[in-house]
């Protein structure tokens, strides 16, 4: 059963601009009708929101621009994508830390989306070392406190073969980095193709094995992926799975992936916008405040 909403009241308001913030205590929500959206969770402000890359109003698409845009629509974070590549260097760094310091914009990162810590041929792992270790200096350098990325596929192996794979590759650059002294972790994102490394559990012992790395919860991608979890109670469950692997402070330290997905019987087909798919964020939105979700 789902429990009624009480203080502070959630209220959802449709319109081409974000969500209207409707509470009457600490958790603020604000949503928006971007194809795709972050949820940053945070012990003093509650639900915080951001884009996943540049918002699509923005005039002209740069980073701080991208930054300036997301001020202005009153949402509260963004992602800045690598997906296609780590394509900032160091001097530019500066000003969009500088900028979202100013503005109190929080930053994240996404790392190229062709990584796979499962190849087969060791030049693509390499690759993969290299890229992952590039996003993460990147970030840590604009000031981002979380770098998402996908860890690989499957291919030929099975999940558990795959798993030791994955695990054995990404744990050098985890060390490096902290060795380094780069203050950013590492998320692994939960994915949305039955052919990818991402199921739930899978993500969460990878993260308890590796010092450093944290997950991110794709709720919309673990719908697609099971064609389950849509609802109050199997949400609350992903959480309780999470706590269970990497214990209860892991709920306080939270980042989240939300969007509307398309599927199939084998996954994630393409993102569409939340009000075009049937993924049920109201109920996860109360899922997350109920558990007293925070961090980030």
């Amino acid at each position: 059963m789902i429990p009624s909403v009480s203080s502070p009241k959630i209220c959802f308001k449709y319109s081409i601009q974000p969500f209207e913030v409707c509470n009457t205590g600490k958790t603020g929500l604000r949503f928006f009708k971007y194809r795709t959206y972050l949820i940053y969770l945070t012990s003093m402000a509650g639900l915080l929101f951001g884009t996943a890359g540049i918002p699509y109003s923005t005039p002209k698409h740069t980073t701080q621009n991208g930054i300036h845009r997301v001020a202005e629509l009153g949402l509260d974070g963004m992602e800045i994508e690598f997906v296609r590549g780590v394509y900032m260097k160091a001097p530019d760094t500066n000003p969009v830390r500088i900028l979202s310091d100013l503005l109190r914009i929080k930053l994240s990162a996404h790392a190229p989306y062709y990584l796979n810590f499962n190849a087969v041929e060791e030049n693509k792992v390499k690759m993969s070392q290299h890229l992952l270790y590039q996003s993460a200096k990147m970030a840590h350098l604009c000031g981002a406190g979380s770098l998402v990325f996908h860890p690989g596929f499957y291919l030929t192996d099975s999940p558990s073969a795959a798993y030791e794979s994955i695990r054995d590759n990404i744990r050098p650059v985890a060390s490096r980095l902290q060795e380094e002294g780069f203050d950013i972790t590492l998320r692994p994102e939960v994915s949305g193709k039955v052919t990818q490394f991402g199921d739930l559990k899978e993500t969460m012992a990878l993260c308890s094995e590796i010092p450093g790395l944290l997950p991110t919860i794709d709720f919309s991608h673990y719908h697609a992926r099971t064609g389950k979890y849509n609802s109050y109670s199997e949400f609350s469950f992903m959480l309780s799975t999470m706590a269970d692997y990497l214990g209860e402070n892991a709920v306080l330290n939270m980042h989240i992936h939300v969007s509307g997905i398309d599927y199939s019987p084998r996954g994630e087909k393409q993102h569409l916008n939340l009000a075009d798919s049937d993924f049920n964020y109201k109920e996860l939105l109360l899922a997350l405040r109920d558990r007293g979700c925070a961090g980030w």
